[in-house]
């Protein structure tokens, strides 16, 4: 049995509070839970790592880290070394990414200031032992207005909570969140008419289609691409997602490395959702950014030269010659994070094109 205030107590706390709100106003959205949820499960914990719930790029391998740094640095360097220089990181998870990428950087000449946009106490304390100096944010309003921006945010749009709408018999409704008979959350069609929301050339789906979407995530965007075209810089939005459209829920859960029930314990595991990458690059277009294309990652980063990268670490430490290329293939093989998991690039007006991607919009 957990001690008051351990877990089980704040899983229940979280699953008390949601079944008496609902009982009180009714159903509540789907991206009121997972809003909910994810800011109680990052709170107050470390989830990455083989003790944690998944592992994400930059503990698999600092050759992740190391080639952003290195395209970041080739941005600025070819863009005419404008000072002062910001790195920034969203969600940075321990701080693996902006070390590994700060120190590839460093070799260019390029130090930039380092602001971390992160909530969870503890992981603020992880991070500066990793990043020692690292200022750190709520959100993006406190980074600094004048230089470059160069920023990353590797698996952060995903777990931003997403709306989602579905096609009913009585026209498109907004998924919400209930209470069922045996206590246990379940999905339900709420009762307010939302066709409006829905693109008029997806208004006509069959019945049962659900539409998602991430009003966060394109806030996100909209503040970044603004940024970009405002002060400089160039950003990379590395997340598993997809290009053009397409209907159906993404809502997964994962706790201890293995799939979970989305509704089994609200603010105790990880929830996330796949990214439309077609949209965020439509809001970065409005914004007056660049776009310099979304590719595979498996792609980008073989055409920065992962293979080149692992096979001179190898030959520096021979004796972790396989890890290296177990770490190497999990992160290009299509099998593997190669091929779900999407790089997109953005850049100021002015600033040039970038390694791995095809010609700018």
């Amino acid at each position: 049995m957990s001690p008051p205030g351990g877990q089980d107590d704040r899983r229940r706390d979280l699953a008390d509070t949601f079944r008496r709100l609902i009982a009180a106003t009714g159903p509540i959205s789907l991206m009121q839970y997972m809003g909910e949820s994810n800011a109680r499960y990052y709170a107050d914990r470390d989830p990455l790592g083989s003790a944690g719930d998944f592992v994400t790029a930059p503990e698999i391998s600092q050759m992740f880290g190391e080639l952003i740094g290195l395209w970041l640095a080739d941005m600025w360097i070819r863009a005419g070394r404008t000072e002062p220089v910001h790195y920034v990181e969203l969600g940075p998870g321990r701080g693996t990414l902006a070390r590994d990428a700060a120190r590839a950087m460093r070799r260019y000449g390029l130090e930039p200031k380092l602001h971390l946009v992160e909530g969870s106490t503890r992981l603020r304390d992880v991070q500066l032992e990793q990043v020692p100096g690292a200022i750190h944010h709520d959100d993006l309003s406190t980074v600094p207005m004048v230089g470059p921006v160069l920023l990353v945010a590797n698996e952060f749009l995903d777990a931003l909570p997403v709306r989602q709408l579905v096609r009913t018999d009585a026209g498109w409704r907004e998924v919400m969140v209930a209470v069922g008979e045996d206590g246990r959350f379940v999905e339900t069609a709420g009762q307010r008419p939302m066709d409006s929301a829905v693109p008029e050339a997806r208004r006509d789906a069959p019945a049962g289609t659900v539409i998602e979407t991430s009003p966060a995530s394109a806030a996100i965007l909209f503040e970044v691409a603004g940024r970009l075209a405002a002060q400089d810089g160039a950003a990379l939005f590395i997340d598993y997602g997809y290009r053009g459209g397409r209907s159906g829920s993404t809502l997964q859960a994962v706790r201890g490395h293995r799939k979970a029930g989305v509704f089994d314990a609200p603010g105790e595991v990880d929830l996330s959702a796949h990214v439309d990458f077609a949209q965020m690059e439509q809001i970065a277009r409005s914004r007056g950014a660049r776009v310099l294309g979304t590719v595979e990652q498996g792609e980008w980063l073989r055409a920065l030269g992962i293979a080149e990268r692992a096979d001179a670490l190898a030959e520096f430490a021979p004796q972790h010659a396989e890890a290296l290329a177990r770490a190497r293939d999990r992160l290009v093989d299509a099998d593997q994070m190669g091929e779900l998991f999407k790089v997109m690039g953005l850049a100021a007006p002015d600033w040039p094109d970038g390694v791995g991607f095809p010609a700018a919009t």
